[in-house]
């Protein structure tokens, strides 16, 4: 089936590369499908499970999928593609039975991204249990060390940041950088900043100064440069709320402000920033919400030339 087409758009000499926007996309009917339902809706940037998200065993790809899905993305254009883990994986467990099952599968689960030539892999840290902070991220991260060593090759895994709910690990900039500090492989580490999960952790990104402390925060303390990778989610819940419930962009209590911020940052020029916003019927949401983050982005100044006096009819 022919692949949907689409204008690439244009990068201004000059200016600093344009985010690579897109959404999450479902892998329904063969990997590559995600690439053609991205294309529906205007992707640069596409997102996909490698597996069930709800699931621990993983499906072996069908014959020829992988092949489909490489010519899939060699014809679209799409810019970025990576992939998200499994629900299931909690690194964080104290149950011996659910750790080790984690474990197994991020391993498994690097496996498929390191055979569709995908870069990373976005992972929720996890959940403590009730066991402390403390103890999640020594399992965290020795979890890490044993799936990236059972995986060798440059794929990476990023830490996602969490909304601070429950016993998860993640709503705090300083526990992203404990688990990179304490890991064995911290270069195949990066995050995955969640723009609702930040706020509803407590982090006040809405106007300038905020969103210049906030970013000024984790510099000091994980580095913009583990960042690769953005949710762009608006939030039902207030600021400090720890409600993981995304909204459509503009629609919850981040409003546009945020994304503009973000949008037009250069020190995140070129990053994928990927919806994960709720879906509805043939994805119109996806598309209005691209729009919608595209309307934010800070246009080119053109200069127009002036003709001299007396030039008109020469």
């Amino acid at each position: 089936m022919p692949l949907p087409s689409r204008r690439r758009r244009a990068h201004v000499p000059g200016r600093a590369a344009p985010p690579l926007l897109g959404a999450h996309m479902s892998i329904a009917g063969g990997v590559e499908q995600a690439i053609v339902r991205g294309l529906r809706v205007g992707c640069d940037a596409v997102q996909i499970f490698v597996k069930s998200n709800v699931r621990w065993k993983m499906r072996p790809l069908a014959p020829g999928e992988g092949a489909r899905f490489e010519t899939a993305r060699a014809a679209s254009g799409i810019r970025a593609l990576f992939a998200h883990s499994s629900y299931l994986i909690n690194l964080a467990s104290s149950d011996r039975a659910v750790r080790r099952r984690s474990v197994r599968s991020l391993a498994e689960e690097l496996r498929r991204v390191t055979e569709l030539n995908l870069p990373f892999i976005v992972l929720h840290p996890g959940s403590h249990g009730g066991a402390g902070i403390r103890a999640g991220i020594g399992r965290i991260v020795a979890g890490l060390d044993e799936a990236l060593e059972g995986v060798p090759g440059t794929a990476k895994v990023l830490l996602e940041t969490t909304a601070g709910q429950g016993n998860s690990v993640g709503g705090r900039f300083e526990h992203l950088a404990e688990i990179a500090a304490g890991a064995s492989l911290p270069h195949r580490l990066g995050v995955c900043l969640d723009t609702c999960h930040v706020f509803a952790a407590g982090y006040d990104i809405r106007d300038e100064r905020g969103y210049a402390r906030v970013t000024d925060e984790f510099d000091r303390t994980v580095g913009l440069r583990r960042i690769l990778a953005f949710h762009l989610n608006d939030c039902r819940g207030g600021l400090g709320s720890r409600l993981d419930r995304h909204a459509h962009i503009g629609k919850g209590h981040l409003g546009l402000g945020a994304f503009r911020l973000l949008l037009n940052d250069a020190r995140f020029a070129g990053l994928p920033m990927v919806l994960e916003t709720p879906k509805g019927k043939e994805m119109r949401e996806d598309a209005r919400n691209l729009r919608v983050l595209r309307s934010l982005l800070a246009r080119p100044s053109v200069r127009r030339s002036r003709r001299p006096c007396g030039a008109a009819g020469q």
